[in-house]
């Protein structure tokens, strides 16, 4: 059942203005999926025919247009994705840590993507690890996830990662570290105001506990 509205019911009628307001931070790949999920299953896309084999019924189908970001095309995708990822997820609790760019360094990040993408998840890495190497806090080596985001809920430019980590790691000898669960050293490392901040300014305020499903659930 086809819902009252979609994303590309707003796109068709508030895109041209979205982009006129936006025009000096839109790129060139924000352009062409706004584009893509507007004519997606029109017929600027093209179509065919199709007949029912036993009364006869005839209808035209339109096109989709493929595109990662459209919610039509995409669905089935993303939620193989999700379980996918699901599956390599500990029965562990989890922190959500997000690490942004100043409004400088996103300036910069926006003609520069490729170098600057690479340097945020680099240092983002470097921080976490850091601080859950020291022995104050964890003293294990941690392993995370993280997803770029580059647009934001409006729908302009604002890079940004967003890491799943579990609280706890591996300690120098490769076993479990046992404190991060038992006791408040990796909350106070990946909590609102933790280490973490100290070491990127840029940690995203709100960063808290996540329990996750067991794998498999």
């Amino acid at each position: 059942m086809r819902p009252t509205l979609e994303v590309a019911d707003v796109l068709r009628r508030h895109g041209a203005a979205f982009r006129d307001r936006h025009d000096a931070h839109l790129g060139r790949v924000e352009r062409r999926v706004m584009a893509a999920i507007e004519a997606c299953r029109t017929p600027a896309l093209g179509g065919h025919v199709e007949q029912c084999d036993d009364c006869g019924l005839v209808r035209c189908a339109y096109n989709s247009c493929r595109n990662r970001h459209c919610p039509k095309c995409q669905g089935l995708a993303r939620a193989a994705w999700l379980e996918a990822r699901q599956a390599e997820l500990l029965p562990v609790p989890y922190f959500h840590v997000v690490f942004t760019l100043p409004v400088a360094a996103a300036e910069i990040a926006f003609q520069n993507k490729r170098v600057v993408y690479a340097i945020l998840f680099r240092a983002a890495a470097e921080a976490m690890r850091d601080v859950a190497a020291n022995p104050r806090h964890l003293g294990a080596e941690i392993g995370a996830v993280a997803v770029l985001h580059s647009w934001g809920q409006t729908m302009t430019y604002h890079p940004h990662l967003h890491c799943i980590v579990p609280a706890g790691g591996l300690s120098p000898t490769r076993r479990v570290g046992s404190r991060a669960v038992q006791g408040s050293c990796c909350r106070c490392a990946f909590c609102p105001g933790g280490s973490v901040r100290s070491s990127w300014r840029g940690c995203e305020r709100r960063s808290r506990p996540v329990n996750c499903a067991s794998p498999g659930s």
